[in-house]
Parts: C-alpha cells; structure tokens; sequence
C-alpha cells in the first residue's frame, strides 16, 4: 500500500474505486439513527428525550431556557443552526392538552426566543410550526414540542434536496451559548 499522505491516499482510492468524482464528502454519522428511523422511546420519564433534557444540565441537554411550565432546547437534528423546540415540562401530546399556564408561557417563550435569535443571528425570517402526531411528521409524537427554525436567504441548497444531508455551518454548543447571551431578560 502506498503512504504518500493525503494526495497518495486519494488517487490510490481513486485507483481502486475508478474515476474521481470531484465531490467533497460531508460526513455527518450523528444522523444515522434519525436516517433509519431508530427513534427514542416516547414513553413518560427516562424514554422520552423531552423528558430527560431538563434533567441534564442546561449545557448538556442543549437547554437555552428554563421557564416554569416550559422550556426552550436545541433541536439535536437541527434543519438550520439556531433550530430551536419549545417544549412543556409535562409529558403531553396534545396542544389542546395544555394547561392555560402551559399555553401562556408556551406563546411567551416562541416570542422570546425569536427576540434572542434575531438579536444573536439575524435571520431574514422563520419558520414556526407544531406537527402533531406522527402523521402529521412528528418524530416524537408522544411529547408536544413546537420548532423555530431560523430562516436566511440561500441557506438551502441543492444538498438537502440530492444528497438529503444539510451543511450546518455552526456547532451546537456555540449556537446555545449565543442564544442565551442574547436571551431577553425576565
């Protein structure tokens, strides 16, 4: 085998495998167990991802806010960075389940966290939305969670569309630590 570096690496795969595409690869592993539907348990408690992120720390369980009824997290598959879920403590699957308190904080929390995501990125717009039961596309039905996905001119592209992967150009972590920076004060 030949250990030229990285320029022998690729044209001896290139060898092995036939014409160079000309194609940079993306790698994304995180998203397999999405992209094969391998879906968390959406049973009450230690099944359910939106029940076990707010027994995390806000860091590690990607918590941007903590309200009394609801809070506010990134969404660990994100469509843009900045995609964040408002979620109800309570484990309930239903919008027209909610509490009057649910559904006040509910509403106050989507309205802040556009405040602190236009204060931290600046998007051109958003999308905000609830699918409700897994028809509807939800990936955790069990659990209501409504999404706000910050929008800017040209950042989809061919590759959702193609390759059904998204360049995400920012980490997690450093989309957290700038939306609570910008989080609007209580």
């Amino acid at each position: 085998m030949n250990h030229q570096g990285d320029t022998g690496d690729v044209e001896q795969a290139a060898a092995m495998a036939g014409v160079r595409d000309g194609f940079e690869r993306l790698w994304t592993p995180h998203r397999m167990a999405y992209v094969k539907g391998e879906r968390p348990s959406e049973d009450a408690g230690h099944g359910c991802p939106f029940c076990v992120a707010p027994e995390k720390d806000d860091e590690a369980g990607l918590i941007v806010h903590r309200g009394k009824h609801c809070y506010v997290v990134l969404n660990l598959f994100p469509y843009n960075p900045g995609h964040l879920l408002i979620c109800p403590y309570r484990h309930v699957s239903l919008y027209v389940d909610l509490t009057d308190q649910e559904t006040t904080e509910f509403t106050a929390l989507t309205k802040a966290a556009i405040r602190a995501t236009t204060s931290a990125a600046n998007p051109a717009g958003y999308n905000i939305g609830i699918n409700q039961g897994e028809v509807a596309g939800a990936g955790v039905a069990a659990h209501l969670h409504q999404h706000l996905v910050p929008r800017w001119s040209g950042d989809a592209n061919f590759l959702p569309i193609v390759a059904q992967t998204k360049a995400l150009p920012q980490l997690l972590e450093d989309v957290r630590r700038q939306l609570v920076a910008a989080w609007p004060g209580d």
